[in-house]
């Protein structure tokens, strides 16, 4: 599996930082070389923890801001075992992107599958200003790039929900 065998705190950071390996299931798509699928996989296993999270606002800022402190550390930790910046099987990031897509919004499904889809899409094409964060080095910059899409996501969502208040 290519894993680096240093034990303890490492071990740990790889089994989070990957999503309990979950990144290491190989998929292509249509013969993309390119595309792992391994930011899908990581943004759909975010779903069933999303759903755990407390649903009081405070609450829910709280978990979401240590995840997030969290993430920065472990995928930092993560890069140094992996090699290179942004290793395509760090999926951490999607996973606090996903909460922060979501957050404060309601827990319906039509918020949920929008979430999902903008949070994919704005990660996937990566657009300025929140592609900038992705050249800063370390965790910062592995998790920062998705919390910035999140945050588009997230406005979004609710730019629908205010067009469309039947969504919720």
């Amino acid at each position: 599996m290519g894993l680096n065998r240093k034990g303890g705190s490492e071990d740990l950071c790889m089994l989070f930082a990957t999503g309990c390996y979950i990144s290491y299931i190989p998929v292509r798509i249509l013969g993309n070389k390119k595309w792992s699928g391994a930011g899908l996989f990581g943004t759909i296993a975010a779903v069933p923890f999303w759903l755990l999270l407390p649903t009081e606002p405070w609450r829910y800022a709280a978990v979401l801001a240590a995840a997030l402190a969290a993430a920065v550390w472990v995928c930092g930790r993560a890069q140094k075992s992996l090699g290179g910046h942004d290793d395509p099987r760090i999926v951490l990031d999607e996973v606090v992107g996903l909460w922060t897509a979501l957050a404060f919004l309601p827990r319906t499904l039509p918020v949920l599958g929008l979430g999902f889809l903008f949070f994919r899409l704005l990660d996937s094409v990566k657009l300025p200003p929140y592609s900038w964060i992705d050249r800063v080095p370390g965790g910062i910059g592995i998790v920062g790039d998705d919390i910035g899409a999140a945050l588009i996501a997230n406005l979004l969502v609710r730019l629908c929900l205010a067009y469309w208040p039947g969504l919720s």
